[in-house]
């Protein structure tokens, strides 16, 4: 069995980066299960918050990010991410990622609840392609080995320890196993299990089973962010029409062009991502549509062709000069807010293993991200994880102890009547239907048994495609249970037979297996 002195599973930001700091201190091996290219970081269009403007301090994007969490944030996680975040620009500057600036200083933008322009860009929508290429540029480089096309399937454990990892090359289709002191979980999201979403398709929940399964904390699964703008034509995977197109000046339109953001907020076209998707929403049943419209042609071309070059490319190819005509728009599951619970070094209730970026759970995004803060949170917690097993190797650091929350199991269901056949696409659209941007009683309780049942029916995987419907399943299972259970409404998650947010339930959900 080879062993390492860190495996880290997963090849976007959050591994790469993590890998690259890891080599200074021992031998480190990448599993990653497509190429090291394929993540969701390079589907990042708006870019990575750090307050880095003259007019702009930790404080103020503390107090941003702590709005956004909706009262669910750890103040202590959001703290070190608002400190931690400019040097960890200075990092990528220094690897040689390529901002966008203006006038000999990095270029800012502003982003949806924003109090001040702190976004940073490169090749102007282009961002997390630019970053993802530039670390594996640099992994490539480096003396880090990396395994492509290779799941991980099983966390090994020893005495209350990780011990290391197997694997399943799925182009031989041998078993590996590989030993390790330090375990890092960068697997992403699950933006795949429902059916609109604006995820790579590698993004399956595989890390959250991996930990759930080794006895790790799964926390705040019902806080899942929709993305209130992906282009809708027809025949065209949702593509992220960014944010940041609305922090130029671009404005939502029914199909009758009317503004209609003012008629919900006061925020209007800038209000937080949850009460925006929700708007939209409302907005396409009002009409009898399947589709809102982004208005950005009183914008100057020149801004729009250079400031987002890729959305402008994508459209252009589809048939649609953005320039001159609206983009047709509609909700689409894009973030994983909650995940495997971690202290703030990154470490799990399991001591050697460590969860970084989407997969994660730090406390920093609470009830609802805030733009932009998810590929800083990767730099800043991947960063504090090869601190701690720097001391840790010195004997200086404990293992984690976290905090005490509400633990559930997941419960015995009902087997429905008819329960239809399982296969990705039947899963996708019971979760869009049932676990969606709005949800209730009725509707989770259907998905959560339908969920229940296809699990208990399932084989043992032996290959890609049924690790990864296994792992949604499950992954499902977590989403669900977790919405059923917290019975208000509360940044990301909105009931609609329970509209309003509760003092009572100002704590987290955490299933423990």
């Amino acid at each position: 069995m080879s062993r390492y002195d860190y495996i880290i599973v997963g090849s976007g930001i959050a591994g790469l980066y993590t890998a690259l700091l890891a080599k200074e201190l021992g031998s480190v091996l990448v599993i990653t299960k497509g190429s090291i290219d394929d993540c969701n970081t390079k589907h990042a269009q708006g870019g990575i918050a750090a307050s880095v403007g003259k007019n702009d301090s930790a404080d103020l994007h503390f107090q941003d990010t702590i709005a956004a969490g909706n009262g669910l944030s750890d103040e202590e996680a959001v703290r070190i991410l608002v400190n931690e975040a400019p040097d960890r620009i200075t990092d990528l500057v220094n690897l040689k990622v390529p901002f966008d600036t203006l006038e000999g200083s990095i270029a800012l933008t502003i982003e949806a609840a924003h109090s001040v322009p702190r976004v940073l860009h490169a090749g102007g929508d282009a961002t997390g392609e630019h970053i993802e290429v530039t670390l594996s540029k640099q992994a490539h480089l480096s003396k880090i080995q990396i395994l492509e096309d290779c799941l991980a399937t099983e966390i090994m454990i020893e005495k209350e320890a990780v011990k290391g990892i197997k694997t399943l090359d799925y182009r031989t289709a041998s078993i590996d196993e590989f030993s390790c002191r330090f375990l890092i979980l960068a697997t992403g999201g699950a933006g795949q299990l429902f059916k609109f979403n604006t995820n790579s398709d590698v993004v399956t929940g595989d890390g959250v089973v991996l930990a759930f399964n080794t006895g790790a904390e799964i926390v705040d699964m019902e806080f899942f962010q929709f993305h209130p703008t992906a282009l809708r034509l027809p025949g065209v995977t949702p593509f992220l029409i960014s944010e940041a197109v609305r922090g130029e000046g671009g404005i939502l339109r029914n199909v009758n062009g009317h503004r209609f953001m003012p008629d919900y907020t006061p925020e209007a076209d800038l209000a937080p991502r949850d009460v925006v998707a929700r708007s939209i929403l409302y907005e396409m049943k009002k009409t009898g549509s399947d589709r809102v419209f982004i208005d950005a042609t009183h914008l100057p071309p020149h801004i729009t062709t250079t400031r987002f070059p890729h959305i402008y490319r994508f459209c252009l190819d589809h048939g649609l000069n953005i320039t001159k005509g609206l983009i047709p728009v509609a909700p689409a599951a894009h973030y994983m807010i909650g995940g495997i619970k971690t202290d703030n070094w990154g470490e799990t209730n399991i001591a050697g293993l460590f969860a970084v970026g989407e997969t994660a759970s730090t406390g920093v995004h609470g009830a609802n991200r805030l733009a932009s803060n998810s590929l800083i949170e990767a730099l800043v917690f991947g960063r504090r994880i090869i601190e701690k097993t720097r001391e840790r190797a010195k004997g200086k650091a404990p293992a984690a102890s976290l905090g005490t929350e509400v633990h559930h199991s997941l419960s015995q269901r009902q087997v429905p009547k008819v329960i239809p056949t399982l296969n990705l696409s039947a899963l996708q659209q019971l979760l869009w239907d049932k676990v969606g941007i709005l949800r209730d009683q009725q509707n989770l309780t259907k998905a959560a048994d339908t969920l229940a049942a296809w699990q208990k029916s399932l084989v043992p995987p032996t290959d890609r495609p049924s690790y990864e419907l296994n792992n949604l399943v499950l992954t499902g299972r977590l989403v669900t249970e977790a919405a059923l259970l917290r019975k208000e409404s509360h940044g990301a998650h909105f009931r609609s037979d329970f509209p309003q947010s509760s003092p009572q339930w100002q704590h987290h959900i955490m299933f423990t297996r």
